[in-house]
């Protein structure tokens, strides 16, 4: 892949690896059973920002697809299901996050996912060194299990990115109750701030990831 290739090349200090590699296999669970035709072409309609990325958890544009109910049946036992977007600019691991459930992401863009393992969390703390970053084409759908840790996907050109996030209904929507653990920021959204990351720090996310902030170039 020239895009992999070039993106190897640019960046010699970060393992990126394809999604065929089987170190993929340890984060996530490839799903070649959807068609995602529909919504990526809907998807592609909505615009950049200028700058930064954006989420929003639940898109009705999305779920009125018959990919969501799809998605809602094969993915999620029929659990109610919510369809969102992430999606704008940026090259920066950032922080981490992970739920209690997994989640689908559908590559719309091509992009790429720094994941890492949720036992690698020690007293609130990881080393970014315990990362892999993963190239992701366009199109690609994957099951992101609840172990594995996961944030803002990274572009791999200026145009940027854009990934279809599956999560059970209400998840990353606002608390309604002050959380006895303070790594819990959204519903079924724990998190953890690089410790240079202080636009998250200063909105009450906890630091812990130390270690490199990595950067993927391109």
């Amino acid at each position: 892949n020239e895009v992999l290739e070039n993106l190897k090349k640019l960046n010699p200090k970060v393992d990126i690896y394809d999604v065929s590699d089987k170190e993929f296999l340890f984060f996530v669970r490839i799903i070649k059973t959807l068609d995602t035709t529909e919504i990526i072409a809907v998807a592609k309609k909505i615009e950049n920002p200028e700058k930064g990325s954006a989420y929003l958890p639940s898109v009705a544009d999305f779920e009125f697809l018959k990919i969501a109910t799809e998605i809602e049946n094969k993915c999620f036992g029929t659990l109610p299901t919510q369809l969102g977007y992430c999606w704008g600019h940026n090259t920066l691991m950032n922080a981490t996050e992970w739920h209690t459930s997994s989640e689908i992401n559908i590559a719309v863009t091509p992009l790429v996912l720094i994941l890492g393992h949720i036992w690698d969390i020690e007293n609130g703390k990881i080393d970014s060194s315990k990362f892999k970053a993963f190239y992701l084409p366009a199109g690609t759908v994957v099951e992101v299990y609840s172990t594995t840790l996961h944030f803002c996907p990274c572009e791999v050109d200026e145009n940027g990115f854009g990934c279809v996030v599956a999560l059970p209904k209400d998840t990353n929507t606002n608390l309604e109750v002050e959380p006895q653990d303070k790594l819990l920021f959204r519903k079924n959204k724990w998190i953890i701030a690089h410790e240079e990351n202080l636009a998250l720090i200063n909105r009450g996310v906890i630091s812990g990831i130390t270690g490199k902030n990595h950067k993927i170039n391109y």
